[in-house]
Parts: C-alpha cells; sequence; structure tokens
C-alpha cells in the first residue's frame, strides 16, 4: 500500500450488528458495510494486527489505542478502527471481553481489504492461515495519508515485530509530524 493511493469503495465487509428491536440475548442481525461506508467523508486512523485474542494484540495494541483514543481524537481524526482477519463473531466478543467502548472493529473475515491493502500474510506455521502483518494508516476520505508497517514483513514470520504501530509511537508521531487535518 502507498501513501496517496484510494481505497476501492465496494469492499463488503459482513458484519454482525447490534440491534434492539430483535429482544433476546442475542440481538444481533446480519449487516453488510462497505469500505466506502467505512472511510468516505472521514479521517480514519486504522490499524491492524494479525488476531483477536492474541497476546500482543489483547495486551498492548487494541488496549492501548482505547486509551489513547480521546488524545488521538484530538489531532484531526473522526474514529479509530481495528481491522483483522477474523470473523465478526470473534471480534465482536473480543472488543467485548476487552471492554472496548470507543474503537471500531471491523472483520476482515474473507481478507479481501487485508489483502488490497497488500498486507495479507501466512501464518501457517502458527496453524493461522492467512493473517494481517501489523501496520496502521490514517485514510482522509477514502485516500491513504499516512503509513505505519512493523519491519520484517514476510509469510510464516517466526517474529512477531510490535513498536512502529503501537498507540504510543503513532500518537507521538501525530504530535511530533503535524499530522493534523
Amino acid at each position: 500500500m502507498t501513501i496517496g493511493k484510494k481505497l476501492p469503495e465496494n469492499i463488503v465487509f459482513h458484519v454482525r450488528h447490534r440491534d434492539e428491536s430483535i429482544g433476546g440475548e442475542n440481538p444481533y442481525k446480519w449487516k453488510e458495510i462497505t469500505t466506502a461506508d467505512y472511510f468516505n467523508n472521514k479521517r480514519i486512523l486504522l490499524f491492524s494486527l494479525p488476531g483477536a485474542f492474541t497476546p500482543t494484540c489483547s495486551t498492548y495494541q487494541l488496549p492501548g489505542f482505547e486509551k489513547h483514543y480521546d488524545a488521538i481524537k484530538k489531532h484531526g481524526i473522526n474514529e479509530i478502527y481495528c481491522i483483522s482477519v477474523n470473523d465478526s463473531f470473534v471480534m465482536n466478543k473480543w472488543a467485548q471481553d476487552q471492554h472496548i467502548r470507543n474503537v471500531k472493529v471491523i472483520a476482515d473475515g474473507s481478507a479481501l481489504f487485508t489483502n488490497y491493502m497488500n498486507m495479507l500474510v501466512l501464518k501457517d506455521n502458527l496453524s493461522f492461515g492467512q493473517r494481517s502483518w501489523r501496520y496502521a494508516a490514517i485514510i482522509n476520505n477514502g485516500v491513504v495519508e499516512k503509513l505505519w508497517e512493523e519491519p520484517g514483513k514476510m509469510d510464516n514470520c517466526l517474529d512477531d515485530p510490535y513498536g512502529e504501530t503501537s498507540p504510543e509511537k503513532i500518537l507521538q508521531d501525530i504530535k511530533n509530524n503535524s499530522i493534523n487535518a
């Protein structure tokens, strides 16, 4: 993925959406949301990670972005999205278990978006199959404005690099580089 590249507007995400009118213990229904719905006419900080419920993602990355949500939004960011090659059931349960109230989770279960971003890697060495490499981006009205990527991107990487895409590093970069709207 390169800076200045326009995202396609027609990638469809199938998500489980809460609908209280359904009632019961599981008031969710399927909803289709496109990349246009998520990214057009907004300035988004998107971060991607290998998987829900995994150690680094659950201990540092997702809770860190939740913790720094307000500080990041002060710099002209409308929303913060976390995307992973997991299904909607898993992403919703993970956000619930992590007590996430602000960061929006996006399930890229078929890896269509991750593949488009050129961040799809194999993690067969861990029996994960296809997953996302760890990256983050500011996407302004559907166009990639800024990109952070962990070093060493490769299939079946033995390491799980984490640092370039930490919420603390990204917040500091936003502050230092005046990456503001």
